[in-house]
């Protein structure tokens, strides 16, 4: 079997040797015009075109053969109506209307979640697609379709079957994280997430990136092995300010947190460094003096250009960029000579 990815942004990675995505809307969002261009010119043999239009019309032209010369059709869908049988589809191409209209089989599945289970009937398909095209990645064409084409019809396909996916929702169903489950995938998380922005999609690992990927990766394939992602947040809350349907993705965060502590997931020296430090911290006068004599060595690390290269015990934060050194006196310090010098202006 041949099978293609028909989005543009999927037949980019596709064909760069199955590359992952690293946005849920664009997910070819971290390749370059030029970088597109060399691979359009070595995998389809072409000239190669610097014009984004021209590889655009390109990548047109080789997915129309695969349109019109496929046996199957196989889409998602932003949501089922059980009672008609029909699919919503919303995009911002046009190819989610050439691969479940062309083709004779037209395969329809969707990952079982909780913004979907209550879309019985027609009067039910609006709300969830408002929100997505409200949302930054401004999809546009919204279709229901409903069964394989009838007598007389041109378009459509002549077989339909619709595949729910678990996958492991079942379980993020039960939990007590359940409400990222409402995600429509808008992308709009990660497009606010300073994390995101930082260190990219390909740094969370699997599919989904961003804010709400912290949360559905270590749901989907166990916390043990995903432990990380739900610490990759500032908490600054801006994907929970920007959520169209208003996911506490912070909330969820820290409950993922708390549960891989619970679980003793994290390495042993990071639990005792964390107990050490509350020890310290419920004794004012020792936090006082520890915290006194901490910035004065960290300022010696710094040496004479005030920054610090290395950090012992935790190499990972200084491995890949330098640290500048505090001031060598504490926020107290500094607060009391400033309103003393204040005082004597006085």
């Amino acid at each position: 079997m041949t099978v293609v990815e028909t989005d543009l942004g999927e037949y980019i990675l596709q064909i760069n040797d199955y590359e992952p995505p690293s946005h849920i809307v664009g997910p070819a969002l971290h390749k370059s015009k030029e970088e597109v261009a060399e691979l359009f010119h070595r995998k389809h043999g072409t000239p190669r075109k610097d014009v984004v239009e021209e590889l655009c019309l390109e990548a047109r032209g080789v997915l129309r053969q695969h349109y019109l010369t496929a046996d199957m059709g196989i889409s998602g869908g932003n949501f089922f109506v059980a009672d008609t049988g029909s699919v919503v589809l919303i995009t911002n191409e046009g190819n989610a209307t050439l691969t479940t209209t062309l083709p004779k089989v037209h395969v329809r599945d969707l990952g079982h979640r909780e913004d979907r289970a209550d879309a019985r009937g027609r009067r039910d398909a609006d709300a969830p697609p408002d929100a997505l095209v409200d949302r930054p990645v401004d999809q546009q064409l919204r279709r229901i379709l409903t069964g394989p084409k009838g007598e007389g019809e041109f378009h459509g396909p002549e077989h339909m079957y619709f595949i729910l996916v678990d996958s492991g929702r079942s379980g993020v169903l039960a939990s007590d994280v359940r409400e990222a489950l409402r995600c429509i995938r808008c992308g709009a998380c990660m497009n606010h997430c300073p994390v995101y922005q930082n260190v990219g999609g390909h740094a969370y690992g699997w599919v989904y990136p961003g804010p709400i990927g912290s949360i559905l990766t270590p749901m989907y394939v166990g916390l043990d092995k995903a432990q990380d992602l739900p610490a990759a947040s500032t908490m600054c809350n801006q994907c929970g300010v920007v959520c169209p349907v208003r996911i506490p993705l912070p909330d969820l965060q820290r409950k993922l947190r708390e549960k891989a502590f619970e679980q003793g997931l994290r390495p042993w020296y990071e639990r005792a460094g964390l107990k050490a430090w509350a020890w310290v911290a419920r004794r004012p006068a020792l936090y006082g003096l520890a915290s006194r004599i901490g910035v004065r060595v960290l300022k010696a690390m710094g040496g004479r250009d005030g920054v610090i290269h290395k950090l012992p015990l935790v190499g990972g934060w200084t491995d890949g960029r330098d640290m500048p050194a505090p001031a060598g006196r504490t926020f107290r310090e500094l607060y009391r000579a400033r309103q003393s010098a204040h005082g004597a202006s006085r």
